[in-house]
């Protein structure tokens, strides 16, 4: 059952890695023909956009191999600052508790 959930959950991280660079290049395709709206400009940006799913594909597979798709989304989504000031209010209430004794 558990292995089902992570399958599950590692499929849909991985797929969040994939529209990233995906997104991308369909806004960098869409410029591209916004710019140029004939049959090279429509070709270009198709080719952008395949070239930014192409990539997605690639660099979700490499973290699905390696680290996992969600530790890998779970590092980049990290905010380390919070995690020094929750370390910091717990050292001053440990010092406060320490002094009223």
């Amino acid at each position: 059952m558990f292995k089902i959930l992570d399958k599950i959950t590692e499929i849909v991280g991985w797929i969040q890695i994939v529209l990233s660079p995906t997104l991308i290049g369909i806004a960098f395709g869409f410029g591209i023909y916004h710019k140029f709206p004939n049959l090279t400009g429509t070709l270009i940006g198709i080719l952008i956009a395949v070239i930014g799913l192409i990539i997605g594909i690639v660099l979700a597979t490499k973290k699905f191999k390696t680290t996992g798709t969600i530790n890998f989304l779970s590092r980049i989504s990290a905010t380390p600052e919070l995690d020094n000031v929750e370390k910091s209010q717990i050292e001053k209430i440990k010092r406060k508790n320490k002094n009223s004794h």
